[in-house]
């Protein structure tokens, strides 16, 4: 029971673990954050500030490494992702001429209807931005309401959206479309394909996008479907080449 003296006026702001002072300060001004504090000696503390949230940095241990992408990181909860994602993207391109997506720092993709997205940042901090009225229950493994290949796409949205593992989703549409592809309506089919066309594209697999691509140019696919197909992806534009009007 909290003694009658304490008032729940709290305000908690994570402290990240920084390899990088220099390429930190960069990244965040890149994506419209104000610096509000900045030391190096004798120790380093940098404090960062957008919106109505802080972002706190003291100097890593030697022993953590940004390569491995598990260096900490924090949850930012948010009416709306898609405002955010919007946001830091447009401050990507004016900075750097391009959205970051590989490598770090990097933002992952948000799609219609998405309820998360995460920045990494140049130690290997993973920033969570997530909506926060997102369910609080996920099925890993697609739902048990849904069957086939319809499972198999709602197990790789949580893959790709939810756990960041693209190479897992990767698989999961690989092997779902090969054991359900046959049996399943053509729109699922043609949301596998520009699942893989993506995928494959943000893993560095350019030898297999027009693989799946020419595949998804093969397809009888209904008008009425295509902006359905489109909107499955972050980037439309990705599909042009194979997503025949």
């Amino acid at each position: 029971m909290l003694d009658e003296t304490v008032r729940p006026d709290e305000t908690v702001v994570p402290l990240l673990h920084c390899t990088a002072p220099e390429e930190t300060l960069e990244f965040w001004r890149a994506l419209g954050f104000t610096v509000t504090y900045e030391q190096k000696k004798p120790y380093l503390y940098l404090a960062f500030q957008w919106s109505g949230f802080a972002l706190h940095y003291g100097r890593a241990a030697a022993t953590v490494d940004p390569a491995r992408e598990d260096t900490g990181g924090c949850l930012v909860m948010v009416g709306s992702v898609a405002a955010y994602h919007a946001a830091f993207t447009e401050g990507m391109r004016r900075a750097y001429g391009k959205v970051l997506s590989t490598g770090l720092p990097r933002i992952t993709r948000h799609r219609p209807g998405a309820s998360r997205f995460t920045v990494l940042d140049p130690s290997g901090n993973s920033i969570i931005f997530i909506n926060r009225e997102e369910p609080e229950e996920v099925e890993y493994g697609g739902s048990k309401k849904l069957h086939g290949l319809a499972r198999v796409l709602d197990n790789a949205r949580i893959l790709r959206d939810f756990k960041n593992d693209d190479r897992a989703a990767y698989r999961a549409l690989d092997s779902g479309l090969r054991r359900h592809g046959e049996a399943a309506p053509t729109v699922e089919r043609a949301l596998a394909l520009a699942g893989l066309v993506e995928l494959a594209t943000a893993l560095g697999k350019t030898d297999q996008v027009p693989v799946w691509g020419t595949r998804l140019r093969d397809l009888a696919l209904p008008p009425e479907d295509h902006h359905r197909v489109e909107d499955s992806v972050t980037d439309p534009a990705l599909l042009a080449p194979w997503l025949q009007p």
